[in-house]
């Protein structure tokens, strides 16, 4: 198949599944074209399969801020008119979806068709998407896919819940690269971060309100008083600054290191002996599967479709948005060395149920799926 891909080129979880999925459908030997406004931070090697289309955005004086959509709607219609492709995907509903919508449109008057599938991912539904602004665009370009797809359960009866949806909603979930994510031998790296065989703490993320990283410090602070412990901080955001200086109060700037950025990030995963992710939301918890393919037990929030993917008890713990006390306590019993290689061994087998040679046939089939309907209604 010749499929077109539009997300977002950043290190968000829509745009990292999005360009992870394109390089393993590349592989298989479908002709893959992404199309977006920078490079795909992922799309990091050449292949014969692999192509990218840079949206040019351009200023003009008469709007306040570029029109990004337009400008999307019509690199599409060429890469679907020149490249010949079968089928566009698209990763987030705003903008990506009712561009397509608008590509289609333009694309038919021209005598083509083309299939758009639109995968939902999480803020595009629970946070942007519930915004009156954007929510009869965002129920509309649903409704007007083809085929639709989401990332959990839970994030698809969110959709059914706050939006007039019609069509069906088919759940595929995020996935890993195990031959990418797994735990690699960087005893020296754990060494130079715990001198003293400390336990390792890691938390990646955002920083934005949302992700809660100051439960991740508190509670890193309670286990540090009985645990020698050290912990990771992965990423960057708004919160930042505020997570500093929040070290500071607490007298843990010496325990606690802030990396940034990072793109290796299995590397740091490989040394950690306990993931904590305390979100108010999450749809799936990509960071989270990416700890676990490395073998590190995680501590979550119980919500959203994070409990699809954290097994209470065995992967790790589910606890209540902002309960410190109780996910001290957990942290604690996992990081236990009676407790900790058992729980190591339970997150690697549940994360090989989400390795990508499960899912992308799922994506493949609903692909073929979805163009065999969309021709069988014209015949209609």
């Amino acid at each position: 198949m010749k499929i077109g891909i539009v997300c977002y080129p950043t290190f968000g979880g829509s745009g990292v599944v999005a360009t992870e999925l394109g390089k393993a459908l590349a592989a298989k030997g479908h002709q893959i074209h992404f199309i977006t406004y920078k490079q795909p931070t992922r799309l990091d090697f050449f292949s014969e399969n692999l192509y990218y289309h840079e949206v040019d955005i351009k200023s003009y004086p008469l709007f306040d801020h570029a029109p990004y959509e337009l400008a999307l709607a019509s690199k599409m219609v060429n890469v679907v008119k020149y490249e010949e492709l079968d089928l566009l995907h698209v990763h987030y509903a705003i903008p990506h979806a009712s561009a397509a919508y608008m590509a289609k449109q333009i694309l038919k008057k021209q005598g083509v068709i083309i299939p758009v599938v639109t995968t939902l991912h999480g803020t595009d539904i629970t946070l942007v998407g519930k915004d009156p602004s954007y929510e009869p665009v965002v129920t509309f370009s649903i409704n007007e896919s083809d085929g639709v797809t989401a990332v959990s359960e839970d994030l698809k009866k969110s959709t059914l819940l706050h939006f007039d949806v019609n069509t069906h909603i088919e759940v595929i979930p995020n996935f890993i690269d195990l031959n990418r994510f797994k735990r690699q031998k960087k005893e020296h790296f754990k060494k130079a971060i715990c001198p003293n065989d400390e336990k390792l703490m890691v938390h990646t993320s955002n920083f934005r309100k949302v992700k809660r990283v100051q439960d991740v410090i508190k509670v890193f602070y309670e286990v540090r008083k009985t645990i020698p412990s050290k912990l990771l901080l992965v990423g960057d955001g708004p919160e930042r600054d505020k997570m500093e200086r929040l070290c500071r109060e607490l007298g843990t700037c010496e325990d606690v290191r802030f990396l940034g950025k990072l793109e290796a990030v299995e590397e740091v995963l490989s040394v950690a002996d306990l993931f904590i992710m305390p979100s108010e939301k999450e749809s799936f918890g990509l960071a989270a599967l990416e700890a676990m393919a490395c073998q590190v037990p995680i501590l979550t929030s119980n919500v959203g479709g994070i409990p699809e993917l954290n097994i209470d008890g065995e992967t790790g713990f589910l606890c209540e948005v902002g309960d410190i006390d109780t996910m001290t306590e957990k942290a604690k019993f996992i990081l236990a060395d009676e407790n900790l290689a058992n729980f190591k061994n339970n997150a690697l087998d549940r994360a090989k149920t989400f390795d990508v040679t499960a899912i992308l046939p799922l994506y493949e089939d609903f692909y073929q799926k979805t163009i065999n309907k969309t021709y069988s209604s014209l015949k209609n």
